[in-house]
C-alpha cells in the first residue's frame, strides 16, 4: 500500500514540477501548444519534436499577427533541444493561384529552438507552451497559463494606419480589406527584422514614415533617433511622432540623406 501511495506521489510530482525523476532532462507533460505568428505570410501546421522522439503540434492557418486562443493539447515534450518545423504561404499569391486554378505554392521551414530547464505553472490543462515565430525565421518558446501573450500587433499598426493615413496605406481604395492588412504586416514585418520593434507606437511610426519614403531611416536626424532610442520601446514612436516640420516635409519630397542641411538652412 505504501507503495503505491509513493508511485501516486512520485508521478504527482513529475507532473507539477516538470522534471523526469529517472532522467536529468526536464520533462514536460500535459502541455497545450500555441503558435504566435510575426512573420508576413500565413502560418499554417507546425511540429515541435524533441530528440527523444516525442513530438507536438499546432497551428492552422494563422494569419500575420494571429495566434491567442487557439490550441492544441495534450503533449508531452522532453530535454532542452527541439526541432521546429513549419510551413507559410503567401495569401496574395495563394488568391492568385486560385483564380488562376494553379496550386498554392507553400515554404517549409525548420529551425532548431535550445530551452533551458523551465518549471511549468499552472495545473493541468492550463499549461501552454507559445512557439513565437519571428520574421527571420528563428522561434522562441515560452510557457503561459493562459491564451494571450502576443508580442507583435500587427493588428493595431493597420488600425491606426486606416484610420489616420488612408491615403497611404490604401491609396486605391481597395474594398479587401485583408489585403491592406497583409500589406501593413510586411511593412512591420521589416521593422523588426531591421531594427527589432515590437512596440506598436514604434511600428506605427515605422510604417507611416516607410509608407511615406521607403529611405526615410537614412535621414541623418532618423539615424540619431534609431540610435538614441535602440532597446528603449516605445522611444523610437515618441521620437518620430515629434519630428520637426521642415523634415517630415523634406521626407514627403524624397529627400533622406541629405535633406536635414537642406531643411535647416534652405
Amino acid at each position: 500500500m505504501n507503495r503505491k501511495l509513493m508511485s501516486v506521489l512520485l508521478m504527482a510530482s513529475v507532473l507539477v514540477t516538470g522534471c523526469d525523476a529517472f532522467s536529468s532532462a526536464p520533462t514536460y507533460g500535459g502541455l497545450s501548444i500555441a503558435g504566435f505568428n510575426y512573420t508576413p505570410y500565413n502560418l499554417d501546421r507546425f511540429v515541435v519534436t524533441d530528440k527523444y522522439g516525442n513530438r507536438a503540434s499546432g497551428g492552422g492557418d494563422l494569419m500575420p499577427g494571429a495566434g491567442e486562443g487557439r490550441l492544441s493539447c495534450c503533449y508531452k515534450l522532453k530535454g532542452t533541444e527541439f526541432t521546429v518545423k513549419w510551413e507559410v504561404y503567401d495569401a496574395d499569391e495563394a488568391i492568385r493561384s486560385i483564380d488562376a486554378r494553379q496550386p498554392i505554392k507553400t515554404i517549409q521551414k525548420s529551425a532548431q529552438v535550445h530551452f533551458p530547464p523551465t518549471k511549468v505553472k499552472g495545473d493541468l490543462g492550463e499549461r501552454v507552451l507559445g512557439l513565437h515565430f519571428y520574421p527571420d525565421d528563428h522561434v522562441e518558446f515560452e510557457f503561459r497559463t493562459d491564451l494571450g501573450g502576443s508580442r507583435i500587433l500587427y493588428v493595431d499598426v493597420w488600425d491606426w494606419l486606416r484610420k489616420t493615413h488612408r491615403a497611404l496605406i490604401n491609396p486605391d481604395n481597395e474594398d479587401e480589406t485583408s489585403v491592406v492588412f497583409r500589406r501593413t504586416a510586411r511593412l512591420a514585418a521589416n521593422g523588426w527584422v531591421k531594427y527589432r520593434f515590437t512596440d506598436t507606437n514604434d511600428l506605427q511610426q515605422y510604417v507611416y514614415y516607410t509608407l511615406l519614403n521607403p529611405n526615410f531611416d537614412q535621414h541623418p536626424a532618423i539615424q540619431r533617433i534609431i540610435a538614441e532610442s535602440r532597446d528603449k520601446p516605445g522611444a523610437f514612436g515618441a521620437a518620430m511622432a515629434e519630428l520637426p516640420t521642415p523634415i517630415v516635409e523634406a521626407l514627403k519630397q524624397g529627400n533622406s540623406a541629405n535633406s536635414e542641411q537642406r531643411a535647416t538652412h534652405g
